[in-house]
């Protein structure tokens, strides 16, 4: 009897022990990280438990001590309040977001979702066409495009030693010098074959000759009084007309020379993606097997296609693994980052002198991932349609695309250099010189 208990007890403590180190070992898993627990009514209550897959990139997915914060999981806990269930967040294994492998197996959270690992994948995921055929998408929770993520000093062009003449073209200029020599000589003519300007006193010189009236026009254009003063109604009218002339033109010389002083999207030389395709200063691609490389390789306009090709020649030196590899390399070396331009403009907020290129295509959209049959995608979609009407969405794109460049005002209104005012310089010492 005595050895019987024994028995018994060793079997019991054994049982124990092998719970408690297989409980250890999933606790130090890291690939699996607890999202907040429900409280105790909530488990009570016996609400189901999916298994979520996502991966991790800011300011998605982060994690934060033994937890993960994020758009994301603020996204996944609002729509777990809303539906009434828990969920179990895992860290995609391979760190892709899906694509199809050599063997037609696909990879990442995609290939989680197939193969029966997770239920619903919470992450940027982009919606496109060969995933819709494999998975169920909900309706898209932020919308995006492809932009191109640059640099500032290596996408800024050199200011020219005449930047102060950029806010008007050669043409403004050339119209704007006949505009002034045929009014100077129109003042001459009219106050010649006036009366009331020429028919004066012997011993008075007449004020208005061709060489004055040059002096007259000079003054008005910079808002300045010149004499002589018109005398006849012909001449005043004129002269009227060349102020309002002048006011106007000064006015937008002001506005648009401010603007470009302001701007940097004014000075890149690249704006568009026939822009990068062009150049030759700068290396450029994407992320390893993303929608934006397939997008790409699937695309039949013809700079499309020679950027694929540029990308699939050197593969193994352009694509990237990981968006913070890309970021990385676009700040660190000569390298312009194609990818979602909702997440360039995310590291362009948070990364001062990094700027996203204006021309943004393919526009799409992040959803949530199911399984084709899951019961939960209509349910999630009516959710996420909820949430944006309430004004939620856009709170959580304002609470994690918050701008740290904001606080370095000094970055856009800083001081001139001496390039983009070197010709006013030049101009006043030639000036002076002649004098």
């Amino acid at each position: 009897m005595d050895k019987g208990l024994h028995f018994t007890i060793c079997v019991v403590t054994a049982v124990l022990l092998l719970r408690e180190s297989s409980q250890a070992g999933e606790e130090n898993d890291p690939q699996v990280v607890a999202a907040p627990k429900s409280d105790s009514r909530g488990a009570a209550e016996g609400l189901p438990t999916l298994t979520v897959t996502t991966i991790l990139e800011d300011p998605y997915v982060m994690v934060r001590g033994a937890e993960l914060e994020g758009y994301c999981m603020d996204l996944l806990g609002a729509l777990a309040g809303m539906l009434r269930f828990q969920y179990r967040v895992k860290v995609v294994g391979d760190g892709q977001y899906g694509a199809v492998a050599a063997g037609g197996n696909w990879t990442g959270m995609i290939g989680e979702i197939l193969r029966r690992e997770a239920d619903i994948a919470v992450a940027p995921l982009t919606v496109t066409s060969a995933r819709e055929e494999v998975v169920s998408f909900t309706t898209p929770f932020l919308q995006t495009g492809i932009g191109i993520l640059l640099r500032k000093d290596t996408a800024s062009q050199d200011l020219s030693f005449f930047h102060f003449l950029s806010p008007f073209s050669k043409e403004t200029w050339t119209a704007l010098l006949f505009a002034y020599l045929l009014t100077c000589f129109c003042l001459f003519l009219v106050a010649r074959l006036s009366p009331c300007e020429w028919n004066e006193p012997k011993n008075e010189e007449n004020h208005f000759t061709f060489l004055n009236s040059l002096w007259f026009g000079a003054g008005a254009l910079a808002l300045q009084g010149a004499t002589p003063r018109p005398q006849a109604l012909s001449v005043r009218v004129i002269a009227v007309v060349w102020w309002l002339f002048t006011l106007a033109l000064l006015a937008a010389y002001i506005a648009n020379f401010t603007a470009l002083l302001s701007s940097g999207s004014e000075q890149l030389p690249i704006q568009t993606f026939e822009d990068l395709v062009k150049q030759r200063n700068l290396e450029f691609g994407t992320l390893e097997g993303s929608s934006t490389f397939y997008y790409f390789k699937n695309s039949k306009n013809p700079i499309h296609q020679m950027i694929y090709e540029y990308m699939e020649k050197r593969r193994e030196h352009v694509l990237v693994k990981t968006y913070q590899e890309a970021v990385q390399r676009v700040m660190d070396s000569n390298y312009a980052f194609i990818g979602e331009s909702i997440s360039q403009d995310l590291a362009a907020a948070r990364h001062c002198n990094l700027i996203r290129a204006p021309e943004v295509i393919g526009a799409r959209g992040f959803g949530i991932a199911t399984t084709q049959a899951s019961p939960w995608t209509k349910p999630l979609s009516v959710a996420i349609l909820k949430l944006r009407e309430s004004g939620d969405l856009d709170y959580l794109r304002n609470k994690w695309w918050e701008s740290s460049c904001l606080r370095h005002s000094r970055d856009r209104w800083g001081p001139l250099e001496p390039p983009a005012l070197g010709g006013l310089f030049l101009t006043l010492g030639i000036g002076l010189a002649l004098g």
